[in-house]
């Protein structure tokens, strides 16, 4: 069974409701506190909250091409135009194990990081469509070489789980990795913290999210009877890890479960009327700040806002959310790997 055919529907209606805030919410979110701050210490402290990784200079030239772009003449002659090429965007997850705040919100007792959530962002040429594309963190995958923050280099890994790529070597080998299945080139990463996101989440005063059976996890620590709740972000953290105690225990359960819980932030944010709190608006946008960990062409509050003011004309129904084809992997029943045709295809269609 492919994992396209467990998303159903529902799914991909959910997964279009949900697509903005994957693509851009951040950046959008974020654009809404200079209104109480430009240029002033909340700028200078909300900019400064944002972590880079130098992803360009560690990979080098040794990278699919970049897409071939005209440039857009201004309207103005004193107007900066707004990007309108088509960019490619890798969102992770990432999912702290060490710390005693991280252990407190049901990290576990491991050190290091996980990521737990991958997401590959395609923003076509005008950026009013794109394509979201999951990849189950199961998946079997050859790891190529990456360089490491120690020194030296990564030797290459053949049947290796996806999500190791980032156990190895972070951000860098992420990338590398994705656009090696993918021959995509990935002109921006995205990291969220997912502490960071249980501190918006109380920021926000909390989401409310229906589950369709109930959800019976001690490893994420969350028991809950189907139904709708109001979760704090305590709760919403063990939502968006919790897998095992829902459908199979396979990683499509945990996506199916994240994609709701971003339509249930994107509804909530859309309900609190930040513009009239300037101090829960300071609030949600240190937090989602103090979440990032980007690439250094979006290491700002201005780059993050001109991507934000780029996408403003990305329509609801112009956006499709899907998972990378996937089928059971023949030596392991707990794995994946891609499914070809269609996976190639697919990534061939965002070139």
């Amino acid at each position: 069974m492919t994992r396209r055919e467990e998303h159903g529907e529902d799914g991909r209606r959910a997964g279009r409701r949900s697509r903005v805030v994957k693509a851009a919410g951040l950046a959008l979110a974020t654009t809404l506190v200079l209104g109480i701050g430009a240029g002033g210490w909340v700028y200078w402290h909300l900019n400064d909250n944002i972590k880079s990784v130098d992803i360009d200079s560690a990979l080098g030239d040794n990278r699919p091409a970049k897409a071939v772009t005209t440039p857009t003449p201004s309207g103005s002659a004193s107007a900066t135009p707004l990007p309108t090429e088509a960019v490619n965007i890798l969102v992770l997850g990432s999912d702290s194990r060490s710390g005693k705040e991280n252990q407190e919100l049901g990290g576990g007792d491991s050190g290091g990081a996980r990521s737990d959530t991958a997401m590959v962002v395609h923003i076509d040429a005008g950026r009013t469509s794109a394509t979201v594309v999951s990849i189950p963190r199961d998946t079997l995958v050859t790891r190529p070489s990456c360089p490491l923050t120690s020194g030296g280099t990564s030797a290459v890994a053949y049947g290796a789980m996806f999500n190791s790529a980032y156990s190895v070597g972070g951000p860098v080998c992420a990338v590398k990795t994705v656009e090696s299945i993918t021959d995509v080139r990935m002109d921006h990463y995205i990291e969220v913290d997912f502490s960071g996101f249980a501190k918006l989440v109380n920021a926000l005063g909390g989401v409310t999210v229906t589950t369709d059976e109930d959800i019976d996890d001690d490893d994420s620590h969350l028991h809950l009877e189907a139904g709708t709740h109001h979760l704090d972000g305590k709760k919403a953290l063990a939502l968006a890890r919790t897998r095992h105690g829902i459908g199979d225990g396979s990683d499509l359960g945990r996506i199916k479960l994240q994609q709701k819980l971003v339509k249930a932030l994107l509804e909530q944010i859309a309900a609190t009327d930040l513009l009239t709190s300037p101090a829960k608006l300071y609030k949600v946008a240190d937090a989602i700040t103090g979440s990032l960990t980007t690439d250094t062409g979006l290491n700002s509050l201005s780059e993050l806002m001109e991507l934000g003011r780029s996408l403003e004309g990305l329509g609801a129904d112009k956006v499709r959310t899907v998972t990378m084809p996937v089928v059971t992997a023949p030596s392991d029943p707990n794995r994946v790997v891609a499914d070809e045709p269609e996976a190639s295809e697919l990534w061939e269609s965002l070139r």
